[in-house]
């Protein structure tokens, strides 16, 4: 068994030796020499430091112009004080208006409570014409009975018209004589007794100066 295992053992390591040479061989043949790559390696090491300085000045320019773009512009301080003012000026419209819609309400108000007075006015007047008108009637009717009693009296001889008069009370003895004309009254009072006559006397002058128009 020995002596058939070490030809075959002999056999493998001649093919495995001459498939290193072959791989060896080939490996030289489609290489290319050492000059050939150092220069490749240059090359590729200097072509990112000729794009870099374009590169650099495109992100300064980048850089540059970004905040320019970004930042805001400065505010005019003449345009936000012209702002200030017409905020004021809105401010200051928009309370007049609401001071002249109060003062145009109160004057609306005020009118028409000086219609509704001047309606009552015109009421009272015209209630109290009515009322003298009622008051003038009634004194002319007072009136018209006076002179009648009077008539009455001055009809009568001044000696019966004395007798009646004086047990009159004094206030409607009064009102009879104040109506009489002097050439009847004066009969009737000289017919009275002298203090009842003088009383009454005494009394007409008082009553007509406290009538009104006179004394």
């Amino acid at each position: 068994m020995r002596p058939r295992l070490l030809p075959l053992a002999i056999l493998a390591m001649g093919g495995l030796a001459a498939v290193k040479a072959e791989s060896l061989l080939s490996g030289r043949i489609s290489a290319p020499p050492a000059p050939a790559l150092v220069a490749t390696a240059r090359a590729q090491a200097q072509a990112p430091q000729r794009e870099a300085p374009a590169e650099a000045a495109i992100r300064a320019t980048r850089a540059v112009a970004a905040p320019a773009a970004t930042l805001p512009a400065p505010e005019d301080p003449t345009g936000a004080a012209e702002r200030a003012v017409l905020e004021q000026l809105r401010a200051r419209r928009a309370e007049l208006d609401v001071r002249e819609g109060a003062l145009a309400a109160r004057e609306q108000m005020l009118a028409a409570a000086e219609a509704r007075l001047a309606r009552r006015a015109e009421e009272l007047e015209a209630l109290r014409a009515r009322l003298a008108a009622i008051e003038a009637r009634r004194g002319e009717r007072e009136e018209q009975g006076w002179r009648g009693l009077v008539r009455v009296y001055e009809q009568m001889r001044p000696r019966e018209a004395a007798a009646i008069l004086e047990s009159l009370e004094m206030e409607v003895l009064l009102e009879l004589v104040d109506r009489m004309g002097e050439r009847r009254a004066a009969p009737i009072l000289a017919a009275m007794r002298p203090e009842r006559a003088r009383e009454v006397t005494t009394e007409l002058a008082r009553h007509r100066a406290r009538r009104p128009g006179e004394g």
